[in-house]
Protein backbone atom coordinates (compact mmCIF):
# COMPACT_ATOMS: atom_id res chain seq x y z
CA UNK A 1 0.00 0.00 0.00
CA UNK A 2 1.16 3.51 -0.80
CA UNK A 3 2.57 5.36 2.17
CA UNK A 4 1.97 9.10 2.31
CA UNK A 5 4.17 11.33 4.45
CA UNK A 6 4.17 15.07 5.02
CA UNK A 7 7.42 16.91 5.75
CA UNK A 8 6.53 19.76 8.06
CA UNK A 9 8.03 22.44 10.23
CA UNK A 10 6.61 25.93 10.49
CA UNK A 11 10.11 27.35 10.85
CA UNK A 12 11.77 28.03 7.53
CA UNK A 13 15.31 27.13 6.58
CA UNK A 14 15.53 23.88 8.52
CA UNK A 15 16.25 21.58 5.57
CA UNK A 16 12.68 20.43 5.06
CA UNK A 17 12.70 20.55 1.26
CA UNK A 18 16.21 19.13 1.05
CA UNK A 19 15.20 16.24 3.28
CA UNK A 20 12.03 15.48 1.31
CA UNK A 21 13.68 15.44 -2.11
CA UNK A 22 16.91 13.77 -0.96
CA UNK A 23 15.14 10.98 0.87
CA UNK A 24 12.85 10.56 -2.13
CA UNK A 25 15.84 10.35 -4.49
CA UNK A 26 17.55 7.61 -2.49
CA UNK A 27 14.33 5.62 -2.16
CA UNK A 28 13.81 5.90 -5.92
CA UNK A 29 17.40 4.77 -6.49
CA UNK A 30 16.56 1.73 -4.34
CA UNK A 31 13.72 0.89 -6.71
CA UNK A 32 10.80 2.48 -4.88
CA UNK A 33 8.25 4.47 -6.85
CA UNK A 34 8.23 7.96 -5.32
CA UNK A 35 6.03 11.00 -5.88
CA UNK A 36 7.17 14.36 -4.52
CA UNK A 37 4.30 16.82 -4.01
CA UNK A 38 5.43 20.43 -3.73
CA UNK A 39 2.77 22.09 -1.57
CA UNK A 40 4.85 25.19 -0.85
CA UNK A 41 4.12 28.39 -2.82
CA UNK A 42 7.85 29.14 -2.75
CA UNK A 43 8.20 26.16 -5.12
CA UNK A 44 11.61 25.25 -3.71
CA UNK A 45 11.19 21.52 -4.31
CA UNK A 46 10.09 22.26 -7.87
CA UNK A 47 13.09 24.42 -8.74
CA UNK A 48 15.47 22.15 -6.79
CA UNK A 49 14.45 19.31 -9.08
CA UNK A 50 15.24 21.29 -12.22
CA UNK A 51 11.72 22.40 -13.12
CA UNK A 52 11.21 26.07 -14.06
CA UNK A 53 7.83 26.98 -12.58
CA UNK A 54 7.33 30.03 -14.88
CA UNK A 55 7.19 27.59 -17.81
CA UNK A 56 4.49 25.42 -16.25
CA UNK A 57 1.00 25.40 -17.71
CA UNK A 58 -0.47 23.99 -14.50
CA UNK A 59 0.67 23.49 -10.92
CA UNK A 60 -0.75 22.20 -7.66
CA UNK A 61 -2.84 25.39 -7.51
CA UNK A 62 -4.87 24.19 -10.51
CA UNK A 63 -5.37 20.82 -8.83
CA UNK A 64 -6.70 22.28 -5.58
CA UNK A 65 -8.70 25.18 -7.03
CA UNK A 66 -9.29 24.29 -10.67
CA UNK A 67 -9.95 20.55 -10.22
CA UNK A 68 -7.27 19.60 -12.75
CA UNK A 69 -6.42 15.89 -12.27
CA UNK A 70 -3.12 15.53 -10.46
CA UNK A 71 -1.96 13.03 -13.07
CA UNK A 72 -2.16 15.78 -15.72
CA UNK A 73 0.51 17.90 -14.04
CA UNK A 74 2.87 15.19 -12.78
CA UNK A 75 6.41 15.48 -14.16
CA UNK A 76 9.09 12.81 -14.40
CA UNK A 77 12.31 13.83 -12.68
CA UNK A 78 15.85 12.65 -12.00
CA UNK A 79 15.20 8.99 -11.20
CA UNK A 80 13.10 6.84 -13.56
CA UNK A 81 10.83 5.80 -10.70
CA UNK A 82 10.41 9.33 -9.29
CA UNK A 83 7.93 12.06 -10.21
CA UNK A 84 6.97 15.56 -9.11
CA UNK A 85 3.73 17.45 -8.61
CA UNK A 86 5.07 20.99 -9.11
CA UNK A 87 4.20 24.19 -7.31
CA UNK A 88 4.17 27.84 -8.34
CA UNK A 89 3.80 31.15 -6.46
CA UNK A 90 0.10 31.41 -7.29
CA UNK A 91 -0.43 28.59 -4.81
CA UNK A 92 -0.16 31.28 -2.12
CA UNK A 93 -3.58 32.51 -3.21
CA UNK A 94 -5.07 29.07 -2.80
CA UNK A 95 -5.29 29.40 0.98
CA UNK A 96 -7.57 32.42 0.59
CA UNK A 97 -9.72 30.74 -2.06
CA UNK A 98 -9.92 27.49 -0.09
CA UNK A 99 -11.58 29.18 2.88
CA UNK A 100 -15.01 29.14 1.23
CA UNK A 101 -14.75 25.56 -0.07
CA UNK A 102 -16.63 22.81 1.74
CA UNK A 103 -14.25 20.24 3.29
CA UNK A 104 -11.33 22.45 2.32
CA UNK A 105 -8.96 20.46 4.53
CA UNK A 106 -9.52 17.36 2.37
CA UNK A 107 -8.76 18.80 -1.07
CA UNK A 108 -5.23 17.40 -1.40
CA UNK A 109 -6.17 14.02 0.01
CA UNK A 110 -9.01 13.66 -2.49
CA UNK A 111 -6.81 14.83 -5.37
CA UNK A 112 -4.12 12.27 -4.55
CA UNK A 113 -6.54 9.36 -4.27
CA UNK A 114 -6.61 8.31 -7.96
CA UNK A 115 -2.81 8.23 -8.35
CA UNK A 116 -1.82 6.54 -5.09
CA UNK A 117 -1.69 3.01 -6.58
CA UNK A 118 1.08 4.15 -8.93
CA UNK A 119 3.54 4.88 -6.12
CA UNK A 120 5.11 3.25 -3.10
CA UNK A 121 5.71 6.58 -1.37
CA UNK A 122 4.24 10.06 -1.62
CA UNK A 123 6.24 12.82 0.08
CA UNK A 124 4.50 16.16 0.57
CA UNK A 125 6.74 19.18 1.08
CA UNK A 126 4.85 21.83 3.05
CA UNK A 127 5.28 25.59 3.45
CA UNK A 128 6.91 27.04 6.58
CA UNK A 129 3.57 27.81 8.20
CA UNK A 130 0.61 26.04 9.78
CA UNK A 131 -1.99 27.33 7.32
CA UNK A 132 -4.49 25.46 5.15
CA UNK A 133 -1.86 24.08 2.79
CA UNK A 134 -0.02 22.42 5.66
CA UNK A 135 -3.30 21.23 7.18
CA UNK A 136 -4.17 19.69 3.79
CA UNK A 137 -0.82 17.92 3.75
CA UNK A 138 -1.27 16.57 7.28
CA UNK A 139 -4.79 15.41 6.46
CA UNK A 140 -3.49 13.59 3.38
CA UNK A 141 -0.54 12.02 5.22
CA UNK A 142 -2.04 8.63 6.02
CA UNK A 143 1.20 7.32 7.45
CA UNK A 144 2.70 10.23 9.27
CA UNK A 145 4.69 13.42 9.36
CA UNK A 146 8.46 13.72 9.28
CA UNK A 147 9.85 16.76 11.08
CA UNK A 148 13.27 18.12 10.07
CA UNK A 149 14.80 20.08 12.96
CA UNK A 150 17.76 22.39 12.56
CA UNK A 151 20.48 21.89 15.17
CA UNK A 152 19.97 25.31 16.71
CA UNK A 153 18.16 26.40 19.85
CA UNK A 154 15.54 28.56 18.12
CA UNK A 155 14.51 25.60 15.97
CA UNK A 156 13.13 23.93 19.10
CA UNK A 157 10.87 26.81 20.09
CA UNK A 158 8.12 26.10 17.56
CA UNK A 159 8.24 22.32 17.94
CA UNK A 160 5.59 22.19 20.66
CA UNK A 161 3.26 24.32 18.53
CA UNK A 162 3.72 21.99 15.58
CA UNK A 163 3.08 18.92 17.75
CA UNK A 164 -0.10 20.58 19.06
CA UNK A 165 -1.28 21.18 15.49
CA UNK A 166 -0.54 17.56 14.61
CA UNK A 167 -2.63 16.47 17.60
CA UNK A 168 -5.54 18.66 16.47
CA UNK A 169 -5.39 17.23 12.95
CA UNK A 170 -5.28 13.71 14.37
CA UNK A 171 -8.29 14.38 16.60
CA UNK A 172 -10.42 16.06 13.96
CA UNK A 173 -9.28 15.15 10.44
CA UNK A 174 -6.82 12.28 10.23
CA UNK A 175 -6.87 9.76 13.10
CA UNK A 176 -3.98 7.84 11.51
CA UNK A 177 -1.61 10.81 11.64
CA UNK A 178 1.51 10.28 13.75
CA UNK A 179 4.98 11.67 14.03
CA UNK A 180 6.82 9.13 11.92
CA UNK A 181 10.22 10.58 12.61
CA UNK A 182 12.37 13.60 13.39
CA UNK A 183 15.55 14.40 11.47
CA UNK A 184 18.29 16.61 12.89
CA UNK A 185 19.70 18.76 10.10
CA UNK A 186 22.51 21.30 9.57
CA UNK A 187 24.59 19.72 12.32
CA UNK A 188 27.88 21.50 13.00
CA UNK A 189 30.17 19.20 14.95
CA UNK A 190 32.38 22.14 15.90
CA UNK A 191 29.78 23.63 18.24
CA UNK A 192 28.62 22.40 21.61
CA UNK A 193 25.19 23.92 20.97
CA UNK A 194 24.48 21.60 18.04
CA UNK A 195 25.34 18.56 20.16
CA UNK A 196 23.19 19.86 23.03
CA UNK A 197 20.20 20.37 20.73
CA UNK A 198 20.49 16.83 19.37
CA UNK A 199 20.77 15.44 22.91
CA UNK A 200 17.74 17.45 24.01
CA UNK A 201 15.55 16.18 21.18
CA UNK A 202 16.78 12.63 21.71
CA UNK A 203 15.97 12.85 25.41
CA UNK A 204 12.38 13.93 24.75
CA UNK A 205 11.71 11.85 21.63
CA UNK A 206 13.98 8.78 21.78
CA UNK A 207 11.74 6.60 19.61
CA UNK A 208 10.94 9.24 17.02
CA UNK A 209 14.37 10.70 16.34
CA UNK A 210 16.29 9.11 13.48
CA UNK A 211 19.81 8.08 14.42
CA UNK A 212 21.19 9.69 11.28
CA UNK A 213 22.19 13.34 11.70
CA UNK A 214 22.57 15.46 8.56
CA UNK A 215 25.62 17.76 8.69
CA UNK A 216 25.99 21.23 7.29
CA UNK A 217 27.23 20.78 3.75
CA UNK A 218 28.22 23.20 1.02
CA UNK A 219 27.25 20.60 -1.57
CA UNK A 220 23.72 20.32 -0.17
CA UNK A 221 23.37 24.05 -0.61
CA UNK A 222 24.75 24.00 -4.15
CA UNK A 223 22.72 21.10 -5.56
CA UNK A 224 19.39 23.00 -5.97
CA UNK A 225 21.05 25.68 -8.10
CA UNK A 226 21.90 22.91 -10.58
CA UNK A 227 18.42 21.40 -10.44
CA UNK A 228 19.76 18.16 -9.00
CA UNK A 229 19.44 16.18 -5.84
CA UNK A 230 22.54 15.50 -3.79
CA UNK A 231 22.48 11.91 -5.09
CA UNK A 232 23.47 13.00 -8.59
CA UNK A 233 25.22 16.30 -7.85
CA UNK A 234 27.74 15.16 -5.24
CA UNK A 235 27.15 11.51 -4.33
CA UNK A 236 30.38 11.24 -2.33
CA UNK A 237 29.85 14.34 -0.21
CA UNK A 238 29.11 14.22 3.51
CA UNK A 239 25.55 15.39 2.88
CA UNK A 240 24.97 12.62 0.34
CA UNK A 241 26.33 9.99 2.69
CA UNK A 242 24.03 11.24 5.44
CA UNK A 243 20.92 11.07 3.29
CA UNK A 244 21.92 7.66 1.98
CA UNK A 245 22.15 6.49 5.61
CA UNK A 246 18.83 8.16 6.42
CA UNK A 247 17.17 6.36 3.53
CA UNK A 248 18.46 3.02 4.80
CA UNK A 249 17.25 3.79 8.30
CA UNK A 250 13.88 4.93 6.96
CA UNK A 251 13.42 1.72 4.94
CA UNK A 252 14.34 -0.38 7.97
CA UNK A 253 11.67 1.39 9.99
CA UNK A 254 9.20 0.81 7.19
CA UNK A 255 9.89 -2.90 7.20
CA UNK A 256 9.08 -3.03 10.91
CA UNK A 257 5.77 -1.23 10.58
CA UNK A 258 2.54 -3.17 10.87
CA UNK A 259 0.71 -3.01 7.52
CA UNK A 260 -1.90 -0.23 7.71
CA UNK A 261 -5.60 -0.93 7.55
CA UNK A 262 -6.94 -0.32 4.00
CA UNK A 263 -8.95 2.83 3.55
Amino acid sequence: MTRVYAFANQKGGVGKTTTAISLGAYLAAAGRRVLIVDADPQANATSSLGVDWPDLKHSLYDVLIGHVPISDITISIEQPSAALVPSAPELAGAEVEMVSIIQREWLLREALGPVLPRYDYVFIDTPPSLGLLTINALTAAHHGVIIPIQCEYLALEGLSHLLHTIQLVRDNLNPRLRVAGMVMTMFDARTNLAKEVVDEVRRHFPQRLFRTVVPRSVRLGEAPSYGQTILTYAPRSAGAQAYAALAQEFMQREENLTPPTPR
